[in-house]
């Protein structure tokens, strides 16, 4: 096996373990990206976002991709002040509006996704999606 690709997959193991915390009360999904390792956590609780009723909001999300692991995060989108409690080691990460490419991830960028997991799901909790 190549390096990058066992490099990924430790990051991806990584990850994993810290979106698996918020499983339950969110739903963890995988093989939903084909030939692709991912989980993705959603809350399957009714909710209303955008004036708009729906069956399920996504919350959180890794997949192994050529090159980087890629965490998509959804309160960075759903709310654009959680950009602003980042440190700035995952704000360079960010490309688009909710996907970080991840290439390297050592014990303190760990740290800091945790801490971004936990203030994204109290905010969803404060909004009643959870």
């Amino acid at each position: 096996m190549p390096e990058e690709t066992r490099d990924l997959d430790e990051i991806f193991d990584r990850l994993e373990a810290s979106l698996r915390r918020y499983s339950p009360p969110l739903a963890a999904r995988t093989g939903t990206v084909r030939d692709k390792r991912d989980l993705h956590l959603w809350s399957e609780k009714e909710v209303e976002v955008a004036a708009r009723m729906r069956d399920e909001v996504f919350f959180a999300g890794a997949i192994v991709q050529k090159g980087y692991v890629g965490f998509y995060f959804m309160p960075v989108y759903t709310d654009a002040e959680q950009r602003d409690l980042f440190a700035a080691e995952l704000v360079a990460l960010l490309k688009g509006k909710s996907c970080f490419h991840v290439k390297r991830l050592d014990d303190d960028l760990a740290r800091r996704v945790d801490d971004a997991l936990g203030q994204g799901f109290e905010l969803y909790r404060e909004r009643g999606w959870v």
